[in-house]
């Protein structure tokens, strides 16, 4: 796929994935805050211990690197028993590290099933008939659906290794045990285009035929191949239809002696969506020289896209408890370079999480921008500033520009950010991430 469909995440979180946004001082609260919650538990000692199954409460929670993934994303739980429903079986004293946890995580809402999960071998010691001490276990699964996922604790195992392999599995009473934690995933996709051509020549006389083949097109659509110049197209065309398989083969005859490169796409223009990349070709210029003359050639290599900021860390002002009110700011600039001399524009947006601190969060629907940009003099494209508004977990854009016949240069993009804290919200450091996204 062309540079110019390539979909580029830009973030960083102190120098890691995102731009961390606090609220009334310096902040840090990882994803996913977690929940206790009890449940009924069945518990069945190992045989040697003599006893019988033990019924009891369990209290653990769920905690997930990241509360707001996209469709795709693989996101990383952790499932911490903080009290067990059982304890040490025997009488003899456990010694430190030696019980390994194992369990599931069940999934709800848009998507089911079941995590497996594991923690290390590590405990402190457990005296002779004692209370199992907090284990926590982790594991990961991929995010295949949108919307609201809820996480809640499952069946685990105690294993404990000394003198004697020894297991006591606890199972969920009445499953699904309570939801700990919940997710709202988004599926940010679009669908892929996989238009791509070859040429079976690189170069040619003003006049020549090129051949271009193509695969991924719409079967029995209409395709035109056309010469480019640059970012604009050539009057060097001819059309085709894509056969059943996709596939496109055609003579091209290109007399104009600009171009630089050969496209085929479906629709009335050119456009990401329904265009191929471009395939390099060179005109060779075989106009004599004049006695006395010397022809001077150059040429200019496309860039690419990119994008940076002037921080990664944005402190908004305090408000205080009872009156709440907004908490302000300004995000960091972010400068954006597109170097790549075709017809895209580009659209920068961002999205955040709920603003937490421990036992409370500010909903991310609070967080609202109002966006600014500037282009540099000379630029082909114009920058468009996004609309004022929420920015939320929905997200919003902050910046982009057109498609064009030639677009490109050097743009800034700021935004004036404002959290509206409810009046009588806990007192405590907030924080939230602020992640855009360059495509």
């Amino acid at each position: 796929m062309g540079t110019q469909n390539r979909r580029r995440r830009w973030a960083s979180v102190l120098g890691a994935t995102a731009l961390a946004v606090t609220a009334g001082g310096a902040l840090a609260c990882p994803a996913g805050a977690a929940t206790d919650v009890d449940f009924a538990t069945h518990c069945i000692p190992p045989a040697v211990a003599g006893i019988p199954p033990i019924d009891g409460t369990t209290t653990a929670n769920i905690a997930v690197s990241d509360t707001t993934p996209d469709v795709g994303d693989t996101v990383t739980v952790t499932y911490t028993v903080v009290k067990p429903a059982a304890s040490n079986p025997t009488a003899i004293a456990l010694p430190a590290d030696i019980m390994t946890p194992t369990g599931k995580v069940t999934l709800g809402g848009a998507q089911t099933g079941d995590i497996t999960v594991a923690g290390p071998k590590k405990n402190d010691p457990v005296p002779g008939n004692g209370a199992f001490p907090s284990f926590s276990m982790t594991g990961t699964f991929k995010v295949t659906t949108a919307g609201s996922i809820t996480l809640s604790p499952g069946d685990y195992n105690i294993h404990t290794s000394y003198i004697l392999e020894l297991d006591t599995p606890c199972t969920v009473t009445n499953p699904p045990a309570p939801v700990s934690e919940t997710l709202t995933a988004t599926d940010t996709s679009t669908p892929v285009n996989n238009r791509a051509i070859t040429l079976d020549k690189a170069s040619g006389n003003p006049g020549d035929s090129v051949t271009v083949s193509g695969t991924g097109f719409t079967a029995g659509a209409t395709v035109t191949l056309a010469g480019r110049s640059g970012g604009s197209q050539t009057g060097d065309t001819a059309t085709t239809t894509a056969g059943a398989d996709g596939k496109i083969s055609a003579p091209l005859v290109v007399n104009d002696k600009t171009t630089t490169g050969i496209v085929a796409y479906e629709g009335g223009a050119w456009t990401e969506a329904l265009g191929s990349p471009v395939a390099a070709y060179t005109v060779i210029d075989n106009t004599p020289v004049p006695d006395g003359s010397q022809k001077i050639t150059t040429t200019v290599n496309a860039g690419t896209l990119s994008m940076s900021q002037a921080g990664d860390s944005v402190a908004l002002s305090a408000v205080n408890f009872g009156t709440g009110g907004a908490s302000t700011g300004a995000l960091k600039t972010v400068t954006v370079k597109d170097f790549r001399g075709g017809p895209a524009g580009w659209s920068l947006t961002g999205k955040v999480t709920d603003f937490t601190a421990p036992g409370a969060k500010i909903d991310a629907e609070k967080l609202s921008w109002t966006p600014a940009c500037a282009t540099k003099a000379g630029s082909p494209s114009t920058c468009q500033a996004g609309s004022p508004g929420v920015v939320g977990k929905a997200g919003a854009t902050l910046a982009s520009t057109p498609n064009g016949t030639l677009t490109g240069g050097e743009f800034t993009a700021d935004a004036g950010l404002s959290l509206d804290v409810p009046a009588f919200t806990p007192p405590g450091s907030y924080s939230g991430v602020l992640t855009l996204t360059l495509s």
